[in-house]
């Protein structure tokens, strides 16, 4: 346990003195079963917002920029799209990429790029005109009928050469310009990989590696699902059974990517990573593929397969746009992994998934980037906010707004695994965190700031409490004392079991541009009489509390 200290700067100092220094690469770094994403040597929050699909171009950029100001972030995620860099073979332009780096640098905005390349939400449609318009030469995958489907295939090798060469193309460029000043964060390869409405490559080449054993490294990691009536070792069908075509495809997707992800890395070692379409993550045990998900993509029951075929990818991202929060709580637990880092690359930018920023950095997640967050006059409702303004933003400027201040105190916070976090469910229950040191942190939600409401009572509730909104991330700072971060939440730490105590101070706050924590004011009497009561606004506390044996 950490000494109590008075000086709350002098303890985030500590806590930040990592021995790195500024030329050190971008890197993943993981203790404990926590990670962290290493920036100039110290673990970095990303405040992130996705661009746009087709914001990738100079003239868009200031409708980005705009949004990420007015959104707090300090991240940008934008696509680089094969079809831009080498619209003639052999012939690259990264202009677009200069000037993306040269303004992020200018707006004060980290980048991570995503490679819209072979495959982006499963089709070819990024790849460019001179592989489009040669399928004999970039094959798509076969049905059983051998009927080509519109997914080019994983066992193109001339599609995998050429998208190869222009990663490394990439890669090369970034390092040229950006090496030593680290403006790229990380690389997504490839977008949403997988394919509808068929469940693998049935081409003579895929058939045949179909029918050979299963590579000793994705036996070593994926276990079948129905382990009694399958081999332990063999062809696909002989282990895997009914699963065998999915988890194919997914070997078979994971190899090509990462064979890029190498050959990228190997010019200039950058983190990487992938993302997926969910598949139900309610479905326990998963059922075998019926046209219901995008088969092959790396969903959370083929990370290992994913973590086997591609070492050189370090993250398997979930994006998130399921309104459920049983299933939005189940796909983070799914994915974060003692050897799988929590990072949310997409979450739905409708104002009501802006609370599971609060769950998903109080539980150690490297990050999380609403999609579509700029001002491109385009809206993916029902799936993000049919707004396409400032109010968009609005919602989860509050909440990157917080946390910016402790961003990269908060992130070693995380990386010792000192955080907690909650979203109001859709039931609007009552929840308990379990924190640090013994004591637990009892949530509630619609609640007056004075006075208590029953769950099941009909008594009038606060106004903008109609649909879930509350959300709050806790981090223990010393021992016994607490920074709390959130909203529309009732917050009382209590002692857990074994522990007796009560809440010696509470202060209302915030943080300089140097870390050190500047008080507002004390709270007490009616203001804690019935919990800290969060208001609609983010607010910070600082609770210190006392033990009495």
């Amino acid at each position: 346990m950490m000494k109590k200290t008075v000086l709350v700067a002098s303890l985030l100092a500590a806590m930040l003195a990592l021995p790195a220094g500024a030329a050190e690469l971008p890197r993943l770094v993981q203790r404990d079963g926590h990670h962290a994403l290493l920036v100039d040597g110290k673990p970095f929050l990303m405040l992130g917002a996705q661009a746009h699909n087709s914001s990738n171009y100079p003239r868009a950029l200031s409708k980005v920029w705009n949004a990420a100001k007015d959104a707090h972030t300090n991240t940008v995620l934008m696509p680089v799209a094969w079809e831009q860099v080498e619209p003639e073979e052999g012939h690259f332009d990264f202009s677009f990429v200069d000037t993306l780096v040269k303004e992020a640098r200018q707006n004060k905005q980290h980048l991570v790029l995503l490679w819209f390349a072979t495959w982006k939400n499963t089709s070819a449609a990024y790849t460019p005109a001179w592989v489009k318009l040669n399928p004999k030469r970039f094959p798509a995958m076969l049905d059983r009928d051998g009927k080509p489907s519109y997914c080019l295939s994983p066992f193109g090798e001339e599609t995998l050469r050429a998208d190869k060469r222009a990663f490394v193309a990439l890669m090369t460029h970034l390092k040229k310009i950006d090496a030593d000043k680290h403006t790229v964060l990380m690389v997504q390869v490839e977008n949403e990989v997988g394919t509808y409405g068929l469940v693998r490559d049935f081409s003579p080449v895929a058939q045949a590696a179909f029918e050979q054993p299963v590579p000793a490294a994705v036996l070593a990691r994926q276990k079948p699902v129905a382990a009694a009536s399958v081999a332990t070792s063999g062809t696909w069908r002989e282990v895997y059974g009914d699963y065998a075509d999915e988890y194919f495809h997914a070997w078979a997707k994971a190899r090509y990517i990462g064979d890029i992800a190498k050959a990228g890395r190997a010019v200039y070692d950058l983190p990487m990573y992938v993302n997926n379409a969910l598949r139900d993550a309610l479905e326990q045990p998963p059922k075998p593929w019926k046209n219901n998900f995008a088969s092959g993509g790396p969903g959370w029951d083929v990370i290992d397969i994913y973590k086997a075929a591609a070492p050189a990818i370090d993250i398997v991202a979930p994006d998130i746009y399921t309104s459920g929060s049983e299933a939005i709580l189940a796909n983070l637990r799914l994915f974060q992994r003692k050897d799988n880092a929590l990072w949310i690359p997409e979450i739905g930018n409708a104002e009501g998934y802006a609370r599971w920023i609060y769950a998903a950095l109080g539980r150690g997640a490297l990050g999380v980037a609403p999609f579509g967050l700029d001002y491109f006059n385009y809206s993916n409702y029902p799936l993000g906010s049919p707004r396409t303004d400032k109010g968009m933003a609005e919602p989860f400027a509050r909440v990157f707004g917080a946390f910016q201040p402790v961003q990269r105190q908060w992130a070693q916070w995380a990386f010792e695994g000192r955080t907690r976090g909650a979203a109001e469910g859709d039931d609007r229950k009552p929840q308990t965190l379990e924190l640090p040191g013994g004591w637990v942190a009892k949530l509630n939600y619609r609640q007056w700031q004075f006075g208590e409401i029953a769950m099941d009572s009909n008594e009038k509730r606060p106004a903008g409490t109609e649909q879930p909104g509350g959300g709050v991330a806790i981090a223990q700072i010393a021992d016994d004392e607490f920074l709390i971060v959130g909203q529309r939440t009732r917050v009382r730490i209590e002692p857990g079991p074994g522990v007796s105590g009560f809440m010696l101070r509470a202060e209302e706050g915030s943080f300089d541009d140097k870390g050190r924590w500047q008080m507002e004011r004390v709270w007490n009497g009616d203001q804690v009489d019935h919990g800290l009561n969060l208001t609609p606004e983010p607010i910070m506390l600082k609770v210190r509390m006392a033990r009495t044996r």
